[in-house]
């Protein structure tokens, strides 16, 4: 696991990702390589949709993996970076307070060649507004 960027970074930058909420494939679906392609094909799609729809294009895909329960094979076979873990604090509920979750690994799919770059320069701040 390589420490690519900081939190503060990637909040910074919370406008130029997307979050990949949920994926799943269905235990009794067997297909060779579907849960790669299948992340492949939305990394290579959902650039251009989203500018589209909401006028820029995204610089990053992020992904949490519950490090518990699950490896996230598909998202390395898929070539996602780990860049790190989650604290397991969780969200907060209606009532401000946190609730314990299990840690996360979070992974990364830079949508631009240029990810690194864009992250800390100057420039990106000209994008969010």
């Amino acid at each position: 696991m390589l420490q690519l960027v900081t939190s503060w970074q990637i909040d910074i930058l919370y406008e130029l990702r997307v979050n990949n909420t949920r994926f799943l494939i269905l235990p009794w679906v067997h297909c060779p390589h579907l849960a790669s392609h299948i992340l492949a094909a939305s990394a290579h799609q959902l650039p251009w949709d989203w500018e589209l729809k909401y006028g820029y294009r995204p610089l990053l895909m992020e992904s949490f993996v519950d490090a518990v329960r699950f490896t996230g094979t598909c998202y390395k076979a898929a070539n996602w970076i780990l860049a790190g873990n989650t604290r397991g604090r969780g969200k907060r509920n209606s009532s401000l307070q946190r609730y314990a979750s299990s840690v996360k690994h979070i992974y990364l799919y830079p949508l631009r060649r240029q990810w690194r770059s864009l992250l800390v320069s100057s420039r990106t701040a000209h994008m969010l507004h």
